[in-house]
């Protein structure tokens, strides 16, 4: 899965692990009282790795959390879904906006390859101080330089240059 290659999504070892990220869920989904230093105890329970004064708003919902890599002061507000069957690295101070959707799985193009349950996963990387807007989509593969800026409702298909401003279905810069 992780080396990008043809995997089944079912079996012990993923049922287990999307079982223990659910039970985590269950549990940081209801901190919406809690202080920020017991939400980031929680995201330094399933995550690969929290930077200092990373947070995320609940609720918040993943596939596994352990390929999840978050940078410092990284801010994810409401509602966001990180579909980590893939490594996802999350650059410091980057902003993300409520309801925006990270997933590094893809599926098969061959019908006969999907009836089979086969799917394989792509990793995304975010850069620092990067900003996204609400309801943002960020498909497999994705890479997204330093201080780029996606647009609300955009849907990020291809890789985005540092520094770059893109929104729109499939995300552009505006001089395109």
């Amino acid at each position: 899965m992780l080396a990008g290659e043809m995997y089944r999504y079912e079996g012990h070892e993923l049922e287990q692990a999307h079982r223990r990220a659910c039970a985590w869920m269950d549990q940081y989904n209801s901190t919406h009282l809690r202080s920020v230093v017991e939400r980031n105890e929680l995201l330094g329970q399933l995550m690969n790795s929290v930077g200092r004064g990373a947070f995320i708003k609940p609720p918040f919902f993943c596939d596994y959390g352990f390929n999840i890599s978050l940078g410092h002061d990284t801010f994810l507000n409401f509602n966001c879904v990180i579909l980590d069957q893939a490594t996802v690295s999350i650059g410091g101070q980057t902003r993300i906006g409520p309801g925006v959707q990270i997933c590094t799985a893809d599926h098969p193009r061959d019908p006969a390859q999907r009836r089979d349950r086969l799917e394989y996963a792509r990793p995304i990387v975010i850069g620092a101080n990067v900003w996204i807007g609400s309801g943002a989509q960020i498909l497999p593969g994705v890479t997204i330089g330093d201080d780029a800026i996606i647009g609300a409702g955009s849907i990020v298909t291809r890789d985005v240059a540092k520094g770059a401003t893109v929104f729109g279905n499939p995300a552009r810069s505006a001089g395109r």
